[in-house]
């Protein structure tokens, strides 16, 4: 058993769980104690949503339809990125009836190479179309997922003083909410034992997403370092301008995280970046566990990917001190995982050869190492049924809460995953099926060489 000749295996616990709580401590503080946004002037502003797209003409023209009628004043930019289905004639016919519509076609061997190269044809296509004379700090750009829907209040709340209304602000990110959280029967053709499972499973992303990421999100507006997502992220074009004057162009291309990345690099630039947690977008929850663990492996890969940055946010003097610790918190955060599973390896070999009856000498220190981790997490339940789920029981929610201590547990799989991936020199992604596409016999395509 750990003794006084592995002091270490005794401390690098300690350690790790010291840091979680005090993430997890300052994020609740951050939500608890959020001031409400105040809505600014939406007229003050151009509004262009880009909305990249590949194979999603089972949403499409539902999403192009939604934003035109909650946001009439606002552009549209559907990047068509070689769609092997009617996407691309969905919103050509849109773009017909409607100036406000704009497809941009991206064909072979240029395209699918990666959403951040979607998101750079809709931007030079934009810069194409303004005229030579117009104000960019007013142009706001939003990338929207193809099934996003956006608050219809959003522009109004990301212009107000805690947004847009701020000269220094260059970016905004709001909440992600999932969008099928009260269905029924998000899995029609299983049964009732694989639905319970499935509505769990979105239930829990939706409670990631609305308290624990809100959360997480607050805390870092106020270290300085707010990430900004793929889904309900708006930039200034004059903050893009800048990142493509120095990168080349906005996004980079071939990054797994290219919305993170493009929030570091804006705030290396020295623009600020808020989030509004009173506002939303939301998209569909994934009732498919398989699923979710490729696209969480991709994010763990795309944060491991993030560590280059780590030299010049160190030196950046736009980055707080407080700032440097959470960004590099979040970079190391599949390392951390990744070393908790070799630990938890390392301690039940040192038990075995030791014995293991000696180890119940220890049974209150895990007891109260258990109870320290999974206390946070309970205490997000009983925050999101006051927020979102006013209708569950208290005993659901602190059961939902439970659930979300166990649903964390992915993130140590696809750590990884993720790092077996970089071992591999493997960065090719296959696009995340939606929900309401059949299932084809050759699978989905990688999105990425």
């Amino acid at each position: 058993m750990p003794d006084t000749n592995h002091p270490l295996l005794l401390l690098f616990p300690f350690l790790l769980l010291a840091g979680f709580l005090v993430y997890a401590a300052g994020a609740r503080h951050a939500y608890r104690d959020r001031p409400a946004a105040e809505a600014g002037d939406p007229t003050a502003f151009d509004w262009h949503f880009f909305v990249p797209c590949r194979d999603e003409e089972a949403v499409v023209g539902t999403t192009v339809a939604r934003l035109r009628a909650d946001f009439p004043y606002a552009h549209v930019w559907v990047v068509d990125d070689a769609s092997e289905d009617r996407t691309g004639e969905i919103v050509a016919a849109l773009a017909e009836d409607d100036l406000r519509v704009h497809l941009v076609s991206r064909v072979l061997p240029e395209a699918r190479t990666g959403k951040g190269a979607a998101l750079n044809a809709a931007y030079r296509e934009l810069g194409e179309l303004l005229d030579p004379g117009t104000d960019r700090d007013r142009v706001v750009v939003c990338v929207v997922d193809a099934d996003g829907r956006l608050d219809p209040a959003a522009t109004a709340l990301v212009s107000g003083p805690r947004g847009f209304g701020d000269p220094e602000t260059g970016g905004v990110q709001v909440s992600v909410r999932m969008r099928n959280v009260s269905d029924p029967r998000p899995l029609p053709d299983r049964g009732r034992a694989a639905n319970a499972a499935a509505r769990l499973l979105v239930r829990m992303q939706d409670m990631e997403f609305a308290v624990s990421n809100a959360g997480m999100q607050l805390l870092r507006a106020r270290t300085g370092s707010v990430g900004l997502g793929g889904n309900g992220q708006f930039t200034r074009l004059s903050a893009l301008d800048r990142i493509a004057a120095a990168e080349r162009r906005p996004w980079r291309e071939g990054a797994l995280l290219e919305d993170y990345e493009l929030g570091l690099h804006m705030i290396l630039a020295g623009d600020r970046i808020r989030h509004v947690a009173d506002t939303w977008v939301s998209q569909e929850g994934l009732p498919h566990a398989r699923r979710l663990l490729t696209q969480r492996t991709r994010w763990a890969q795309g944060n491991l990917q993030c560590a280059r940055y780590a030299p010049r946010i160190l030196s950046s003097r736009h980055y707080t001190g407080a700032g440097v610790l959470e960004t590099l918190y979040t970079f190391g955060q599949p390392l951390a995982h990744l070393f908790s599973l070799l630990l938890s390896a390392v301690l039940l070999v040192v038990l075995a050869v030791n014995g293991f009856s000696g180890a119940l000498a220890w049974w209150p220190l895990a007891l109260g190492l258990a109870v320290l981790s999974v206390l946070p997490f309970v205490l997000w339940g009983p925050t999101y049924r006051r927020d979102f789920a006013p209708d569950a029981s208290r005993l659901r929610s602190l059961l939902w809460g439970f659930a979300l201590w166990l649903y964390a547990y992915h993130l140590f799989l696809v750590s990884a995953r993720a790092f077996v991936r970089v071992l591999r020199g493997r960065t090719g992604w296959s696009k995340t099926r939606r929900n309401a596409e059949p299932v084809t016999p050759g699978g989905p395509v990688a999105v990425e060489a």
